[in-house]
């Protein structure tokens, strides 16, 4: 049986990729920031034949309490065999600009706390030898956009981290997948318009992550077009990038 952490666990991408993961025996333990919620995937996931280990609620952006947390999910099951790391926000680029407090915190909650994480998860996942770390990034760290470089540049981060921990990690047996989404209709996203013919549903998400993981990808951009789109706005002039409203 299968022992998965999953960290924001009530993200519409991490409870399609539960769900998807239910289907096989599988022990969870589930990080988020709110209980109630955390109860009620738990019960879902329970009813769908997931044993549910045990769940830890807590405000990622308290990195403090992050070695607490892995800590509880490793008195539940021990070290994991895979684990999800999908938490996150949607910044408001122009209230950022306009305060340094929020941007610092929007930019703990993308980007230093995903790195807090999987500092903590490294050590002993790669003591046991194996197991694979999943980790939500963005397109949107591609290249910084006038929209939401906030959010691009902590995804920027995160990427560029994931990178590095992937050579690093190869050599003891650890597998990390960095997932790149484009747009996706979750309760995050609702009401932003966004264009249905370039938005993925979190289960198309959930079964590209399967795929890949089954795969030992390193980058996976989902849906696959996204791959594209994004190396034509990197190749893009930076003199005529910046006059574009994108």
């Amino acid at each position: 049986m299968k022992n998965i952490l999953i960290i924001g666990a009530t993200s519409g991408i991490a409870i399609a990729c539960a769900r998807l993961w239910s289907s096989q025996p599988c022990r969870l333990f589930l990080i988020g920031r709110d209980p109630s919620k955390l109860a009620q995937v738990g019960a879902d996931l329970a009813s769908r034949g997931a044993v549910v280990a045990g769940h830890y609620a807590l405000d990622l952006v308290d990195m403090e309490q992050h070695s607490a947390a892995i800590g509880a999910a490793q008195e539940a099951f021990g070290v994991p065999d895979l684990v999800l790391i999908a938490h996150g926000t949607l910044p408001d680029q122009q209230a950022c600009e306009a305060d340094a407090a929020r941007s610092v915190r929007e930019f703990t909650a993308n980007g230093l706390s995903v790195i807090s994480l999987l500092t903590l998860l490294a050590k002993p996942m790669t003591d046991r030898g194996q197991g694979t770390i999943v980790v939500l990034s963005s397109v949107a760290g591609d290249r910084g956009r006038p929209s939401n470089y906030l959010y691009g540049s902590a995804k920027a981060a995160v990427s560029a981290f994931c990178e590095g921990m992937q050579a690093r990690l190869f050599r003891s047996g650890v597998h990390v997948l960095l997932v790149k989404p484009g747009f996706v209709a979750t309760p995050m996203t609702a009401g932003l318009g966004l264009p249905p013919a370039l938005t993925s549903s979190p289960e198309r998400v959930a079964r590209d992550i399967q795929r890949a993981i089954e795969k030992k990808t390193n980058v996976l951009y989902t849906a696959w077009f996204w791959r594209y789109i994004m190396l034509i706005i990197r190749h893009i002039p930076t003199g005529v990038f910046k006059k574009l409203k994108l």
